[in-house]
């Protein structure tokens, strides 16, 4: 019976700190796809924390029309390895084609929180706004923007709100329940 809770308590920790990294390496990744300020203290700290592992991979992984390779390489490795210590602990074994669709998934699932918690922030920031003077904001605006500029064109502006943050959680929100979660139980169907 401790086994288990100790068990539980390494699998939340490798959840965790994996989890915590994959972030960052897909905020790099969005950072140079969004063209984002690179020269904020946020930004300069997920560059920091990625660039280890990403000098030795972009010497034999190009960049392909603007894409960081490098980076979403990195992601699908770290999600790769994540899940394989998962299971070890657990002790579920995957076959390849069921690693490769769930470390899919967790990266789909992970940029959809990202962006989610982008919106939220900046809504909430945007009731406080200091005249887009502070840097977090800059990068919020820099990473969420691309998105909330087409939802702006088609949604009317009703008594000064923007509507944009909300239609755009909602349809992240349909990105998880009609994409993500397929791809995952299909991962998980293989293992049966």
């Amino acid at each position: 019976m401790g086994d288990s809770y100790l068990a539980d308590a390494v699998i939340y920790l490798v959840d965790t700190v994996a989890g915590l990294y994959l972030i960052a390496v897909i905020l790099r990744f969005l950072l140079q796809l969004l063209r984002a300020d690179f020269y904020n203290p946020l930004s300069q700290f997920v560059v920091n924390i990625t660039n280890p592992p990403l000098r030795p991979l972009r010497r034999f992984i190009p960049g392909f029309r603007g894409l960081d390779i490098a980076s979403l390489t990195l992601a699908f490795i770290v999600a790769t390895i994540k899940l394989l210590i998962i299971s070890t602990i657990a002790g579920i074994t995957l076959n390849l084609a069921s690693t490769i669709l769930l470390s899919i998934a967790d990266i789909l699932q992970t940029t959809v929180y990202i962006f989610i918690f982008i919106t939220i922030a900046r809504a909430v920031l945007s009731w406080f706004q200091q005249g887009g003077q502070n840097p977090i904001e800059r990068l919020l605006s820099s990473l969420s923007e691309p998105l909330l500029k087409p939802l702006r064109r088609i949604l009317p502006e009703l008594g000064g709100l923007d509507f944009s943050p909300f239609a755009l959680i909602i349809l992240l929100t349909l990105i998880l329940k009609l994409i993500v979660k397929p791809i995952t139980d299909s991962g998980y169907m293989m293992l049966l």
